[in-house]
């Protein structure tokens, strides 16, 4: 240990037996935050403390330079405890660190906006249960009107469903350059799944295609949660035929595509199943009582509907989520907006 260190302590500690003062424990205080900070050992500081108490007390009775010497031993085995507390402590920063950045990188992949097209109304939001979400959206540029939307949930969490979510973004990227239908963009990204992905992880997805001009959407979908169809001629909701294995359990899966038309004032709902399988009240929240929080939005515009649904659920949750949540509504705008 450092001579001048010792030296400093000695005197602190000698002065502090003549006359106990405030500003000899401020100095304490401080040498002991230095001390940590250098990240002396324990057992150093108390052989310290029993060198300086020697030299002050000559004739200190042994049996108390024993137990001085016990104290020493007892300390060496908490410095190591302790340097290695320090360590995880560290390696807990690190990662740390590493998932901000991450989450960082993960908010990059999602659309910054929703489409905007005549004639129609897209409304989308998305809520992490943790910070980093396995819910991943997306939408695509077809040109002449049409719109792709993505829609997938990962099963699983953090780090390795934030890789596969941009492998899935980057993959959807490359289909935009020639856009196939659902069904062929769902069977491509089922290749890339397969031969890339753990086999014990799974990704749900829905992908259609919205074409502005007629409003119909075309679909097809990979094990994913059925969507919503509203129907606004009777207020009825209907479920959205849902087929296909989920991506990257098979090479070969094909999928099969279907297609509704819209009215002004009917609207297609997309959502993971963290939203239906939300816990209220110890029960899930469950489509029937989903479709009732949606019909008292609906009359508002789609950002401002997915929004407030969102918030509805979330309260309805005590602000606690156990999953992630995504929603996005898309629609024909009334006749007198144009």
């Amino acid at each position: 240990m450092d001579e001048h260190l010792k030296r400093q302590y000695e005197e602190l500690l000698c002065s502090y037996s003549r006359e106990k003062r405030e500003d000899h424990l401020y100095a304490a205080q401080q040498l002991s935050k230095w001390m940590m900070e250098q990240r002396i050992p324990p057992e150093e500081i108390i052989s310290m403390h029993a060198a300086a108490v020697k030299k002050m007390l000559p004739d200190v009775p042994p049996a108390v330079v024993d137990m001085f010497d016990l104290l020493i031993e007892i300390m060496i085995g908490y410095g190591i405890a302790y340097k290695e507390h320090e360590s995880l402590i560290d390696r807990q920063r690190e990662l740390e660190y590493e998932i901000e950045v991450a989450v960082g990188m993960q908010q990059t992949l999602l659309p910054r906006s929703t489409p905007q097209l005549p004639g129609t109304e897209i409304g989308a939001v998305s809520m992490a249960a943790n910070k980093m979400s396995g819910d991943y959206y997306n939408f695509v540029d077809h040109g002449e009107g049409k719109v792709g939307i993505a829609l997938s949930d990962i099963i699983g969490k953090g780090i390795p469903a934030a890789l596969c979510m941009s492998m899935i973004k980057y993959a959807m990227d490359v289909l935009v350059h020639n856009p196939p239908g659902p069904a062929e963009v769902l069977r491509n990204l089922n290749a890339v799944v397969e031969r890339n992905v753990d086999p014990s992880m799974f990704i749900t997805m829905v992908y259609g295609v919205y074409d502005s001009k007629n409003h119909t959407f075309r679909y097809a979908t990979a094990g994913h949660e059925p969507g919503l169809l509203y129907r606004a001629e009777d207020g009825t909701f209907h479920d959205l035929k849902s087929r296909g294995l989920v991506l990257g359990v098979s090479r070969d899966t094909t999928y099969q595509e279907f297609q509704v038309q819209l009215k002004p004032g009917d609207a297609i709902i997309l959502f993971s199943d963290g939203v239906t399988e939300c816990r209220i009240d110890g029960q899930f929240l469950g489509r029937k009582r989903f479709k009732e929080i949606i019909l008292k939005y609906l009359d508002k515009p789609a950002q401002e509907a997915v929004e407030s649904i969102y918030q509805h659920i979330y309260e309805l949750a005590k602000y606690k989520l156990k999953d992630d949540q995504t929603i996005l509504l898309i629609r024909p705008k009334p006749v007198s907006d144009g």
